[in-house]
């Protein structure tokens, strides 16, 4: 199975979220968050998937369901774990000056 993001306490926690958004407890459910997780860190298709998360078509018709009632958003913005994330300057022009350029164009 590839790498999984989700412990058990991570996962008790967002289970209890699901909950009061009325997404019940099923056993498939912590594999398809890792599924989605797993997509979303990969950026690949949904079939693309490896079969360890489950059937592809099932986690994308899951992944949309979720998304449309905004669970997704909760369960990602809910504490955030910041090893995740990471900051791309390449893409950021900046202008002359603040580079430390003190000629003006």
């Amino acid at each position: 199975m590839p790498l999984s993001m989700l412990n058990d306490d991570h996962w008790t926690k967002l289970s209890i979220i699901m909950l009061k958004d009325r997404v019940y407890d099923k056993p498939t459910h912590r594999n398809t968050m890792e599924g989605i997780l797993y997509r979303m860190r990969t950026s690949c298709t949904c079939r693309d998937i490896p079969e360890s998360f489950g059937d592809w078509s099932s986690l994308y018709r899951r992944f949309n369901l979720w998304s449309k009632k905004d669970v997704l958003m909760r369960l990602l913005r809910y504490e955030p774990d910041l090893k995740w994330v990471f900051v791309d300057g390449g893409i950021v022009q900046a202008q002359q000056h603040i580079t430390g350029d003190r000629r003006q164009f």
